[in-house]
C-alpha cells in the first residue's frame, strides 16, 4: 500500500474516535453505566475482529505461540480498555471535543517521546527543534481552546 493509502486509513480511523466517544456515552446511559457499556463495546469489537479473521482466513495462533510472547506485549489490551472506559465516561461529562483534544495532545507528545527514545522497538526518530515547536503549538491550541470557552462566557 502507498503512504497516501496509509494516511487516509489513519485519518479515517482518527475521524471515527470522536463519534465512538459520544456513541459510547449514549450506550453507557442506555445500559446504566460506563463499565457495562465498555463490556458491550469490547464484545462487539471481538465479534467484528473474529468475523474479519474468518473472512480473511487468518489462522489463530497456537497456545505455544501465545505463551512465548512477552507479557508486556499484552499491555495494549489494558491500555485500550483504560482508554475506552475513560472516553466513555469523559465525553458526555467533559465534552467530546475536550476529551479528544486532551487525548490527542497527550498522544502526540507521548508519540514523540517514544520515537525519540525508540521505546518498545519503535523506529528511532530524534526529537528536533521543529518537532518540539509543533508539539508546543498543539498544546497551546488545547490551552487556547479551553481559555476561549471561558473568555467567550465572560463576554456574553
Amino acid at each position: 500500500m502507498s503512504s497516501l493509502t496509509y494516511a487516509l486509513w489513519g485519518a479515517a480511523a482518527g475521524a471515527l474516535i470522536p463519534l465512538m466517544a459520544i456513541l459510547n456515552g449514549g450506550l453507557a446511559r442506555g445500559v446504566g453505566g460506563t463499565i457495562p457499556a465498555t463490556v458491550i463495546l469490547f464484545a462487539t469489537a471481538l465479534l467484528a475482529a473474529l468475523l474479519v479473521a474468518v473472512v480473511a482466513r487468518v489462522p489463530a495462533p497456537s497456545a505455544a505461540t501465545l505463551l512465548r510472547i512477552a507479557p508486556q506485549q499484552y499491555a495494549g489490551g489494558l491500555i485500550v480498555a483504560f482508554y475506552i472506559l475513560s472516553i466513555t465516561f469523559l465525553a458526555p461529562r467533559f465534552g467530546v471535543g475536550n476529551a479528544i483534544l486532551f487525548a490527542v495532545s497527550a498522544q502526540l507528545v507521548t508519540s514523540a517521546v517514544i520515537d525519540h527514545f525508540a521505546i518498545a522497538g519503535a523506529a528511532p526518530r530524534p526529537l528536533t527543534v521543529t518537532r518540539v515547536l509543533g508539539l508546543v503549538v498543539v498544546v497551546a491550541g488545547v490551552v487556547i481552546t479551553q481559555a476561549g470557552d471561558r473568555l467567550a462566557g465572560a463576554f456574553r
